[in-house]
């Protein structure tokens, strides 16, 4: 049995608060280590090896291309991320249904009477520190003080809530980044290598102490990242978030698995030509509710079908 009180107790959640005064810090930690980085790959090692002809030209060439190539991907999921509102209750808003019960009668007018004031009706979510009803799913961050639809977490990383509008743009940021940190890591072993051998190593000790560097914090950050990754891949499957799958729902089934395939749809979308970039289509945004962040489809709502 699910006991909040107990959790609240050691909830890791509620420390997210004393970073709230990190702010872009982070930012530029991030383009700290991709500036560490790209000075190594680019400048240090491959750029040059770029004119040294045969087959040494020809492997800096496909380095160069793929690290420039993931790096663009890394860099445009990661702002998308930063930048975007990850989804605010709109003002004003009223449930059709009884989302929390998951019933289909229609909520009446007088069931919100006196909701400002008090909020005592059960069948309905309210948050107590925005003042305001709750649309399924949404959760209130304690960092950025207000309501997120299908609030996943807050990240320090992004400097910004995860959750409906940009969960998708989170997850590609942490597939391009393990890739990238992976083809760096796998780059510089030989020069990482080096270090440990007995012949002289090219290189001023500025650039010696770079490439050391950028192997060490991208293979920290591969490791780092592939169990992130690992996590939320899991997450989408069973179409839950964070905060949902620490709260251990009591439901044997929980309402929102429609299946891995309409789980991987409801956060990427259909449209294959955008399941890799920060961008849905406009045809996915009016026909899957779940990416605006308000409609949740549930098991009563499908067809009995085998996924």
């Amino acid at each position: 049995m699910y006991r909040s009180g107990a959790v609240m107790a050691w909830n890791v959640f509620k420390f997210c608060t004393a970073l709230r005064g990190l702010g872009s810090i982070m930012i530029l930690l991030v383009l700290g280590v991709v500036g560490v980085t790209y000075y190594a790959v680019v400048i240090s090692n491959y750029g040059p090896a770029l004119y040294d002809g045969g087959l040494d030209s020809l492997t800096a060439l496909a380095v160069l291309l793929l690290f420039h190539c993931l790096l663009v991907m890394l860099l445009w999921s990661y702002f998308s991320v930063v930048f975007t509102d990850p989804g605010s209750v709109p003002p004003n808003w009223r449930p059709v249904l009884d989302e929390e019960r998951g019933e289909t009668d229609p909520l009446t007018g007088s069931e919100f009477d006196g909701l400002p004031a008090g909020p005592a009706n059960p069948r309905i979510r309210y948050c107590r520190k925005c003042n305001q009803l709750k649309p399924p799913r949404c959760h209130h961050c304690s960092v950025c003080e207000r309501c997120v639809l299908k609030m996943d977490h807050h990240c320090v990383w992004v400097v910004n809530c995860v959750g409906a509008l940009n969960y998708k743009y989170f997850l590609l940021f942490l597939f391009y980044t393990f890739l990238e940190t992976s083809v760096v890591t796998l780059s510089l072993l030989p020069h990482f290598i080096a270090f440990f051998s007995d012949g002289e190593i090219p290189g001023t000790p500025g650039t010696l102490a770079t490439t050391f560097l950028a192997f060490v914090l991208n293979l920290a950050f591969a490791l780092s990242v592939l169990g992130f990754l690992i996590m939320h891949i899991s997450l989408v499957a069973g179409n839950t978030t964070t905060i949902e799958a620490y709260e251990k729902k009591t439901t044997p089934k929980w309402r929102y698995d429609l299946g891995r395939k309409r789980n991987f749809e409801q956060v990427f979308g259909v449209d294959k030509w955008y399941w890799f970039i920060p961008a849905y289509s406009e045809e996915d945004l009016r026909r899957i509710p779940a990416l605006q962040g308000l409609e949740y489809p549930s098991k009563p709502d499908l067809d009995a079908q085998e996924f």
